[in-house]
């Protein structure tokens, strides 16, 4: 089975693409390696990669059209999950169009390839964002979401319903993932878990939004993975059978799907955590709400144990602590 994975050298990308690897498939990677953080750290990703004969990894924009259509008329993949995309709810407030090109144009591409050439089953990454103003707690596949509260989440919403569009119209069967907030070994040096732990082990002070009274639902990055694996499996078909709480659309062979931990922590419970994990003590700068921030999420996961009999499960102290191992093994802190 050949598979493409976009944003491979990213952090979820990367460890999606492993865990394919690990299993046998053939992957062929797609990320053009932007410095909107350090370009090493994707580089030692996609290192991790390459060690495997299956794997190929192309250096490109998901916005570059020509270039694209070449790889999906080589491969002709089987399965395609695309996760390229520009990144960061803050840097979405000061880089609009970057957002725009990468997250409407390029996710519009690879959708559009993918029903060129036949692919079975299309996975998009999306965002616990799309929920935006949603003052409805868990966030259930099936609300409404009319109010995004950033460029960021408003580009996700519009790859989800392009991506619906083109099932509805051509029965690509199309799976979009909103994601809650991952962290983990290989994150991404933007996120406020990694950006914390950096700073407590250099001694400096850390940004705390809206005084810490936020509350998120973390995913533990092997959840997600494990998650992602087992949704691959499972695509959706028109006029399928219809679960509880289905979030499948009545006119395609499109399902919406949150990946969740389903158990949201105080913001200063994990900051704790990390603390605990480091053994130091952060200072910390109490500011105000980040302009379009959210003070809570809350996944619901129902949709997801019962397509898959799975639900991410890792403690946050206990995925805080991996992710704090990996950083001194990486980075190698005083």
């Amino acid at each position: 089975m050949q598979i493409i994975v976009t944003g491979a050298a990213g952090f979820i990308g990367s460890e999606v693409a492993l865990r394919l690897l690990k299993e046998g498939f053939s992957v062929t990677g797609i990320d053009c390696f932007t410095p909107y953080y350090d370009p090493a750290l994707k580089e030692a990703r996609a290192a991790r990669l390459a060690a495997f004969p299956a794997f190929r990894m192309e250096r490109i924009r998901v916005e570059d059209a020509e270039a694209m259509e070449a790889i999906f008329r080589r491969d002709r993949p089987d399965i395609v999950l695309h996760f390229a995309a520009q990144a960061g709810v803050r840097y979405s407030l000061d880089h609009p169009r970057e957002y725009i090109e990468a997250n409407v144009v390029g996710s519009f591409n690879v959708i559009e390839f993918a029903r060129r050439y036949g692919t079975q089953h299309l996975l998009i990454a999306s965002t616990s964002s799309a929920y935006g103003a949603n003052q409805k707690f868990p966030f259930e596949e099936q609300d409404a979401t009319p109010h995004p509260l950033t460029i960021y989440a408003a580009t996700k919403l519009a790859s989800e319903f392009i991506a619906h569009s083109h099932a509805h119209l051509y029965g690509v069967p199309t799976t979009s993932l909103r994601f809650f907030s991952v962290y983990g070994p290989w994150g991404r040096p933007d996120m406020a878990f990694f950006q914390f732990t950096g700073r407590i082990f250099r001694g400096e002070a850390i940004d705390v939004y809206n005084h810490g009274d936020l509350m998120r639902d973390f995913t533990y990055i092997d959840d997600l993975v494990e998650a992602i694996r087992r949704l691959m499996d499972h695509p959706p078909k028109a006029e399928g059978e219809i679960l509880r709480g289905d979030s499948l659309s009545p006119v395609a062979p499109y399902r919406l799907v949150n990946i969740g931990n389903a158990s949201p922590v105080r913001l200063m419970d994990y900051i704790e955590a990390i603390e605990d994990a480091i053994g130091r003590k952060a200072q910390m700068n109490m500011l105000g709400m980040q302009p379009g921030d959210v003070k809570q999420t809350f996944a619901d996961v129902t949709l997801l144990n019962q397509l898959t009999g799975y639900t991410p499960d890792t403690d946050y102290r206990t995925g805080i602590a991996k992710f704090v191992d990996w950083y001194r093994d990486y980075f190698k802190p005083e």
